[in-house]
């Protein structure tokens, strides 16, 4: 599937149930960077826009840059009040911003998303000499029986959960746009109960939807598993957050 069309059926469920970033992963990123109140920065493949509402009252202006017009207009209408935030219809690899324009760019679960030398040629167009390269994902544990179950029925009932996986990376996928970076990794959680864990699940590019294959046996795995391991109708959902800092 076309990776800029993969979320367009996603919303609701990404709005309501995607984890947002801790604090302490943000501060990272201000204390390495030294981003400021002047400072122009743009959220690639921004989505509904979870990363960018944590820089728009810090920085002068923040570019929410989405080819999905689904996720894109989602995250007009949940931000429409944030005084920084420019929206843009692009992409990575085409973000149709100015030349050397920003002192930065941050991309949270997207960069496995890119063509990497095409993104790569359009970053250091838009970057300023030195501008700052950042990248984060929140990767679900399985430090649990219940995420260990559930990285299970993943790995079996879902589309194309294997091929897709951010964590397929390699370091020369790093190496490609870095000349050196710095990566902190910072625990937090959701807890859910059952219908959550479900939106969850959905908001997953690679969950399959009600009557299409292998649904119902991944919701029946699911449903199981949470009834065995959850306490007082919840069950925790825990990640690290990857946090990648550095200049092309």
């Amino acid at each position: 599937m076309n990776s800029k069309k993969r979320f367009s059926n996603r919303v609701d469920n990404y709005i309501k149930y995607r984890p947002g970033y801790p604090q302490e992963a943000i501060e990272f990123i201000f204390e390495l960077t030294g981003f400021n109140a002047n400072s122009i920065i743009a959220d690639i493949g921004s989505g509904t826009g979870i990363l960018t509402k944590y820089f728009d009252k810090r920085v002068q202006k923040i570019y929410a840059v989405e080819p999905n017009d689904e996720m894109r207009n989602a995250a007009e209408k949940l931000l429409e009040h944030q005084k920084n935030f420019i929206s843009v219809n692009g992409s990575a690899e085409q973000t149709n911003l100015e030349n050397n324009l920003l002192d930065g760019v941050i991309a949270a679960q997207s960069f496995h998303w890119f063509d990497k030398n095409k993104t790569k040629k359009e970053f250091k167009r838009i970057l300023k000499n030195q501008g700052y390269i950042i990248l984060l994902w929140n990767n679900h544990l399985t430090n649990t029986p219940f995420l260990t179950e559930y990285e299970g029925l993943l790995k079996n009932y879902a589309n194309d959960y294997k091929e897709v996986d951010h964590r397929n990376l390699l370091k020369d996928d790093f190496d490609l746009f870095f000349s050196q970076y710095e990566k902190r990794v910072f625990e937090h959680k959701q807890v859910f109960d059952f219908k959550g864990m479900m939106g969850r699940v959905m908001s997953a590019s690679y969950c399959p939807l009600p009557g299409e294959d292998n649904y119902s046996i991944l919701f029946d795995g699911l449903k199981k598993a949470f009834d065995r391991y959850s306490i007082n109708n919840s069950i925790d959902f825990n990640y690290e957050a990857d946090v990648y800092v550095g200049r092309i």
